[in-house]
């Protein structure tokens, strides 16, 4: 059965420059078991499906995988998704907002001139590391105890924890070794840069370290927790990827409520259809 297919880069600027995802527009019919299968075929850091919602409030569902587990929340999936959504003739309930239901329940979109940006969702996990914890993260990715300014978990959905360093230059001089858990590295850059935090994201796959090149959901929770500690003041301009050869772009910004919104582009790369049993 062909279902319509995107593949999107998300956090992007100009092509090739933020993170890919891949989109199945219509997810009906397909078991849990094709869609993990499927997302370690494209073997991209996270694969979506859309399915009609199940919230009355919502606009529709997605269901985020990455190539060995399923998500509840993952940042640029949302973004993604929703671009994706929207062109394939999406419209929403309500006129100046889109809403997706995930497994962390509805996350709140709007369109900010060329961007999307999603609402932070709460914390599932915050304070700060147990010193055995913080003692593993330090040395799985290769620096000193003396090095984290700060640390905290600012777990949304996949687990992280963050390592506050001094600098962007240290986040980026950072070499890990194999990780057992989410680790995100921040650093401020220099006073009168454009951009205000360098970002990386590293997680477990396969016995060993991949990278993100930029991650919705890490720059979401840093932000609330940067915010929160009064080590950031919004809005502000993020980077990620550096390291990887990308140029991941995500603006943050708060309302009048206080709640933290995380911006970025989408451009489509790849359009087309995918041929996926729904046995």
């Amino acid at each position: 059965m062909g279902r319509a297919f995107r593949q999107v880069d998300v956090f992007a600027e100009a092509p090739l420059a933020g993170n890919p995802l891949a989109v199945v527009a219509d997810g009906r019919g397909l078991t849990t078991e094709w869609m993990q299968r499927f997302a370690a075929w494209t073997n991209l850091s996270e694969t979506t499906f859309l399915l009609p919602p199940t919230a009355a409030d919502a606009d529709y569902l997605v269901r985020i995988f990455t190539p060995v587990s399923e998500l509840p929340f993952a940042g640029h999936p949302t973004l993604g998704s929703c671009q994706v959504w929207l062109d394939l003739g999406g419209r929403p309930k309500v006129a100046d907002r889109i809403v997706q239901e995930c497994e962390a329940g509805l996350i709140p979109i709007v369109a900010d001139h060329d961007r999307l940006a999603f609402r932070a969702p709460p914390l599932r996990r915050s304070g700060p590391l147990d010193p055995e914890t913080l003692a593993t993260a330090v040395a799985e990715v290769g620096i000193e105890a003396a090095d984290v300014i700060d640390s905290a978990w600012i777990d949304n959905g996949p687990g992280w924890l963050g390592l506050l360093l001094a600098d962007a230059a240290s986040v980026l001089a950072v070499a890990p070794g194999v990780v057992t858990m989410d680790i995100g590295l921040i650093g401020p850059h220099p006073a009168g840069s454009e951009a205000a935090f360098e970002l990386r994201a590293f997680f477990p796959k396969d016995g060993s370290t991949a990278e993100d090149p930029v991650t919705g959901s890490l720059n979401a929770s840093a932000a609330q927790w940067l915010l929160a500690t009064g080590r950031a003041t919004a809005p502000y301009l993020a980077t990620q990827g550096t390291a990887l050869g990308r140029a991941g772009r995500i603006h943050i910004t708060t309302d009048d409520g206080g709640a933290v919104w995380v911006g970025g582009e989408v451009m489509t790369m790849v359009t087309g259809t995918v041929e996926l049993s729904s046995v």
